[in-house]
């Protein structure tokens, strides 16, 4: 585990020595286009999202994408909504969780105890085996969550990727959304098998115990990464300073990020590709675990922007997105 860790170390701190190379430059804009995607989905269960792919978000800047299903699924505060859409020139099939709609909705989601995490709803394939995931448990919640969303989202991405064999499922999700996808990408590469699953979160919590965390860099290859480029890694767990979401639920009880940190180091939107660095492991110092953060009692309100400020300010269905400077001299939403 220790060489694995230097090994990590260093492959990611080779990426960061050539931060004014092309690669970091593409890594940011890609992460900016996966935002916005994010940012869309805030339009289910609000305004909407409908065919071939409108919306009153950013849906104008994805011209090539044709919109399969959206869900909206239990009560307000427990619900899961989001999009799958098909992108036939990569080919990829973008499916999207939505966050959630306020830091109170966020608290009730952190606030639930770890149950045992049982991801095998049925047989493996015929010629496979389960990975074991021993002593491994979930946060409840969000393991609803995914149960609530899965009967519309497997078939619809199962049928799109039957039709398009090759294509790459790409998993996106902000905030409670991250943890969503995060579940569900576990489905489809652990238990279904499926070789081209990628996953790209913002600001998702912590969704399980040790064991978990662990099983989830086995399953994805992230501890240490393959290559020190993230956009080579199948998974990007994408944290901003001064956000505490990516560290809840607290560790105290029993729960622990997984690898795959790109951290975003600076505060105002938006960041430049300089702002943006790779990490080691589950919980590099360099990163969020280690990031200084603005006292409450200066700013309670900034947690709250800081979660929502990934490349632009997530969380409205609105012309253009949410302002970036709407509420910087405001006290509460």
């Amino acid at each position: 585990m220790r060489l694995a860790r230097i090994l990590a170390s260093s492959l990611t701190s080779s990426l960061a020595l050539s931060s004014s190379s092309s690669t970091i430059t593409s890594l940011h804009n890609d992460l900016s286009r996966l935002a916005h995607l994010a940012d869309i989905a805030y339009c289910v269960g609000t305004t909407g999202i409908t065919k071939p792919f409108h919306c009153l978000s950013h849906c104008p800047l994805f011209p090539s994408l044709t919109l399969l299903t959206t869900w909206h699924t239990g009560p307000l505060l427990i619900d899961t909504c989001g999009y799958a859409a098909l992108n036939p020139s990569a080919p990829e099939i973008l499916v999207v969780f939505r966050g959630t709609y306020s830091l109170a909705n966020t608290v009730m989601d952190l606030s639930s105890l770890p149950q045992p995490y049982q991801p095998y709803p049925s047989p493996p394939p015929p010629g496979r085996q389960h990975p074991d995931c021993a002593n491994c448990s979930v946060h409840a919640g969000f393991f609803r969550s995914w149960e609530s969303a899965r009967p519309v989202v497997l078939p619809s991405i199962t049928a799109a990727r039957e039709g398009i064999p090759g294509a790459t499922v790409h998993l996106v999700g902000h905030s409670l959304g991250g943890a969503v996808a995060c579940l569900a990408a576990l489905e489809l590469k652990a238990t279904l098998g499926w070789p081209d699953v990628r996953v790209t979160t913002f600001g998702e919590p912590r969704v399980g115990n040790e064991a978990l965390s662990h099983y989830i860099n086995t399953i994805f290859h992230l501890d240490p990464p393959p290559t020190p480029d993230p956009q080579s890694w199948s998974y990007r767990r994408v944290t901003h300073t001064n956000d505490p979401v990516p560290l809840l639920p607290w560790s105290q009880w029993g729960y622990a990020s997984h690898a795959g940190e790109v951290f975003i180091s600076k505060t105002a939107l938006p960041p430049s590709p300089h702002d943006i660095r790779p990490c080691a492991g589950d919980a590099d110092a360099d990163c969020s675990a280690g990031a200084p953060r603005r006292p409450l009692r200066l700013a309670p309100w900034s947690p709250l922007f800081a979660h929502r400020d990934y490349f632009h300010r997530l969380g409205l269905c609105v012309p253009g997105g949410d302002p970036a400077n709407w509420g910087d001299s405001v006290g509460e939403l």
